[in-house]
């Protein structure tokens, strides 16, 4: 047995904690840097272990070292070594500091080369360690995905299990125009694909709907599809309630599908209805309530 259900939207006006930096990357020229001591055209350098292991191969356009201040590198890329000698990342970027540490610290937008894909990062500083061969920032990140911007709190590179997670409050921005809020998003690697998933609490926004999520997210940017985990709670503009878990938002063709197969309970001043499952065309405004469907009516 199924019910169809047919939906009034209404105009809506959410404000959110983040703002876009619309700033411009900074273009260094060579007139505008001085008071150096010294300057280096094509300037390479190799980094080992005490075991004599390489750690990275540091190439910039053009070196400045400074008599109070950390050496400057302009337009540089940095390849990173795994223990095996095999390059695990290459990050590129405008500008840098190198450190007497031996760390290299990222100023801006930097381009990260990690098992073939691309991660395309702004900050205000991104670290690179040689020693513990970690990739960090506790700044602000600007994340560019697929088919979104996510905002953080910052971010690491796990060499381990090659996992990025952006740290803190995280804002994604999809291109459909839908938000996610949500904290601590790991994107995952694994079989060359980007899984963006967390199993904090999340809050999916669309024009009409609120969804709120208790386990998390599994997003898959190439499919345009987000799965909210556990319990989840639909909001609509009309006030009525859906209850369900385990929901799968399609996005795929320019649409927006709310699925699950899961036991679901629609609520509204004057109906009370349980189902096993559902199908929500959110463009459209209709649901389909699916199997076993028992409803209450004032």
């Amino acid at each position: 047995m199924a019910i169809a259900l047919w939906l009034f939207r209404d105009n809506i006006v959410a404000l959110y904690p983040f703002q876009k930096d619309n700033k411009q990357i900074e273009i260094i020229k060579d007139e505008d840097i001085t008071s150096y001591v010294e300057k280096i055209d094509n300037f390479s350098l190799k980094v080992y272990s005490d075991k004599q292991l390489l750690l990275h191969y540091i190439d910039a356009e053009t070196y400045y070292n400074f008599k109070d201040s950390p050496v400057l590198l302009l337009n540089l890329k940095v390849t990173q070594y795994d223990g095996k000698g095999r390059e695990s990342h290459i990050l590129k970027s405008n500008r840098a500091n190198l450190l007497n540490s031996g760390e290299i610290l990222f100023r801006g937008k930097v381009n990260i080369l990690s098992k073939g894909i691309y991660h395309e990062i702004e900050t205000e500083s991104l670290s690179v360690d040689s020693n513990t061969k970690q990739i960090r920032s506790n700044k602000d990140v600007i994340y560019s995905a697929e088919n979104a911007i996510i905002f953080s709190q910052g971010m690491h590179i796990n060499n381990a299990d090659d996992t990025m997670q952006l740290e803190g409050d995280v804002r994604i921005e999809q291109e459909s125009g839908s938000i996610i809020n949500t904290k601590d998003l790991n994107i995952n690697l694994a079989d060359g694909e980007k899984r963006y998933q967390t199993k904090e609490q999340s809050t999916y926004l669309s024009k009409d709907n609120t969804i709120n999520s208790e386990q998390g997210i599994d997003i898959y940017m190439k499919e345009n599809q987000t799965k909210l985990l556990g319990r989840v709670e639909i909001l609509q503009q009309s006030g009525a309630k859906i209850l369900s878990h385990n929901l799968v938002v399609d996005q795929s063709h320019g649409g927006e599908v709310y699925k699950s197969n899961e036991p679901t309970n629609y609520k509204s001043k004057i109906s009370d209805i349980k189902s096993q499952g559902m199908y929500y065309d959110a463009i459209s405004q209709r649901i389909e309530l699916t199997g076993g469907v028992v409803g209450l009516y004032e």
